[in-house]
């Protein structure tokens, strides 16, 4: 039975550089892309980060009953949904997985595969190295908005507390101050939790 190796940490961590290098060295590792009614960034592509969907197409998936997990954020533009669903990515029995998602995700997929198949993998950058981080990433938007980027890092205060962290028996955090360093150690947690 394969593994489903999840990625998480608040926002401006590092989580998407880490995770291309990694499906780039494990080239057997599967991803899978969640979901988000959030608009388009500039420099994403569809199927690629996220499946880009509208509301609508959400309230579809979940009548079918297709949705494993689902949260709402309200942002200064409105709600934004991110979900993961359950359309067939993941198949256990054909090999290993990997994604990014929150730590409230993480339970629910947990709930869902089971204790014994998910990997927590949980990303730390300092507060003041992340701000700068979302800060640049901000400016290089079509259309900035700092109201937005101060809401995430508040709602990331939240939803990664140290409280829930400890809830959920994470113990494993890696620390990205250093690209290549985290990467060497996500990457020898993956081979060693490789059947």
């Amino acid at each position: 039975m394969g593994k489903l190796f999840v990625i998480m940490g608040k926002s401006a961590t590092g989580k998407d550089s880490l995770y291309q290098k990694i499906v780039e060295d494990f080239p057997d590792l599967k991803e899978v892309v969640t979901y988000t009614t959030r608009p388009i960034r500039a420099g994403e592509t569809y199927g690629k980060e996220y499946f880009f969907v509208t509301e609508e197409e959400l309230h579809e998936m979940q009548e079918a009953g297709k949705i494993i997990e689902c949260r709402q954020y309200q942002t200064v533009h409105g709600p934004w949904y991110y979900f993961t669903a359950n359309d067939g990515q993941i198949d256990l029995s054909k090999g290993d997985y990997i994604l990014i998602t929150t730590l409230e995700g993480y339970c629910k997929l947990e709930t869902f595969f089971g204790i014994r198949q998910v990997v927590p993998i949980y990303i730390e950058v300092d507060d003041f190295e992340r701000i700068q981080r979302a800060l640049k990433r901000e400016k290089e938007q079509k259309t900035p908005c700092v109201a937005e980027l101060c809401r995430r890092f508040l709602a990331d205060e939240e939803d990664f507390s140290e409280e829930k962290l400890e809830e959920t028996g994470i113990e494993i955090r890696v620390q990205n101050n250093d690209f290549r360093e985290a990467l060497g150690h996500i990457e020898d947690m993956i081979e060693e939790n490789r059947e």
